[in-house]
């Protein structure tokens, strides 16, 4: 059964429920697949506390005062007011929040008791046989962004489209790669990427081809989503400081060309970039790329899940390093916490650097060691984040400060909690300017220090 269905069979809406999953931190995997099919557990759970679900719809429905939200869950006032601004900073002048934040899921949070809740879900599933870490928030806009391609009643009583073109935009390692392809998972398109080699002429088995060759076979083909890395440079606004290679400028004119015969051929065109900032306006024109999903570096949490995600991937439970890292219970989220939290702004690619470096240094120990009881102590966490570190460079916290003012222009109201966080995690990594001394002659006793200074 279709989340969907379920939905209106319960007289609940779809995006209630999803807004549950987030609220109460439900894996994705125990509710539904990627293609929106109810989880047997969660029907279950569903049908049998639709009373339940249908509080927490009307309360997510409606702005609500701090005494409100109070009196509805019987917790402290400023408990509650904590808890909101920490996570939400949605407050009207009037005093009312916006319908956006749930009492339930308040409650939850301050350890109220939803253990009926968990109850229905059996053991939580293995780290190893998610589909994806985190991001329910990214997963579940990204589906109403692809609706039309799902429910095909969007056409027929909304007249909403499929788009036609969709930029994922974010900083290098982020992932844009893996939601691209999970885009395709989602609608049931073939993925194919445009290889560099497509664009301009080329020759394929001794024949002449050209990129407007592949688009066109590509077209003709059974549902395809075309993956164009590199789009904000292919796609580069023409000024008189830019200077646009031919190729590129070829390519726009072809996708251009082309894109108005996109929906009817069940082609879908997903460009990958760092910023949308330099891109040409034409393209972003409504009925080519005017679907703009920004995809975020892991916040603090998600960290610490890819990364005993990535150290226990593949390992047997008498491996070598599977025995040390449960004696060190580093075969458990809450170890990582705390070398998390200093990744700021990591990208997904430097946190498996991190694990890289960390297995390296594991074994190396060991080696010397011949030791299973070995302690995975702060100086190898240390030594692992220096590596991973090395990529943190300026040009890329340049890239992530670029990539919030995209986000802040194009989806602050979609991920406002998001930007939050990394921007505070951004500006950790400000460098405080030393006091200049005050220009002016030394009194005898500064003098007399300064020259006792190394």
């Amino acid at each position: 059964m279709k989340l969907a269905e379920l939905a209106k069979e319960l007289n609940i809406s779809a995006e209630a429920i999803k807004q549950f999953i987030q609220d109460f931190d439900l894996e994705l995997g125990i509710c539904i697949t990627t293609s929106f099919e109810v989880k047997e557990d969660f029907e279950k759970f569903a049908r049998e506390n639709v009373d339940f679900l249908r509080l927490y719809e009307k309360d997510l429905d409606k702005n609500k005062t701090l005494e409100q939200i109070a009196e509805t869950i019987n917790q402290p006032k400023d408990k509650i007011e904590k808890a909101i601004k920490e996570d939400n900073p949605n407050i009207f002048d009037n005093g009312f929040f916006r319908s956006s934040i749930s009492s339930y899921g308040i409650d939850n949070k301050l350890g109220g008791n939803y253990q009926f809740v968990y109850d229905y879900f059996g053991h939580k599933t293995s780290l190893q046989h998610r589909d994806f870490i985190g991001y329910r928030d990214l997963f579940f806009y990204i589906s109403g962004v692809l609706e039309p391609f799902i429910n095909h009643q969007q056409i027929k009583d909304w007249g909403i489209n499929k788009p036609a073109g969709i930029i994922l935009y974010g900083p290098p390692g982020s992932g844009k790669i893996f939601w691209a392809n999970k885009i395709a998972e989602i609608i049931g398109y073939q993925f194919k990427e445009v290889k560099k080699h497509y664009l301009g002429t080329s020759f394929v088995d001794g024949n002449k081809t050209n990129f407007n060759d592949f688009l066109v076979t590509m077209m003709k083909e059974d549902k395809v989503l075309l993956f164009l890395e590199d789009f904000d440079e292919i796609m580069m606004e023409r000024t008189a400081e830019t200077d646009v290679a031919s190729c590129n400028l070829e390519t726009q004119e072809i996708i251009l060309h082309y894109i108005g015969k996109f929906e009817q051929e069940d082609l879908l065109m997903v460009g990958s970039a760092n910023s949308v900032s330099t891109v040409d306006e034409e393209i972003l024109a409504p009925g080519r790329f005017d679907v703009m999903i920004p995809v975020f570096p892991p916040n603090a949490s998600e960290r610490s899940e890819i990364i005993l995600y990535a150290m226990t991937k593949n390992l047997e439970n008498d491996s070598l390093l599977y025995k040390i890292l449960k004696n060190n219970k580093a075969d458990k989220v809450s170890f990582w916490r705390g070398v998390s939290s200093q990744m700021k702004a990591f990208s997904n690619t430097m946190i498996i650097d991190f694990t890289q470096s960390l297995k390296k240094r594991i074994r190396n120990l060991y080696q010397r060691t011949r030791n299973e009881k070995l302690k995975i102590d702060q100086n190898l966490l240390n030594g692992a984040l220096r590596d991973a570190a090395a990529k943190l460079t300026e040009e890329y916290l340049d890239q992530i400060a670029i990539f919030l003012n995209d986000a802040i222009i194009n989806n602050f109201d979609d991920f406002q909690y998001r930007i939050k966080a990394l921007k505070n995690e951004l500006d950790a990594y400000k460098v405080v300017e030393v006091p200049r001394r005050a220009i002016g002659f030394h009194h005898n006793e500064e003098e007399e220090k300064d020259k006792e200074k190394p």
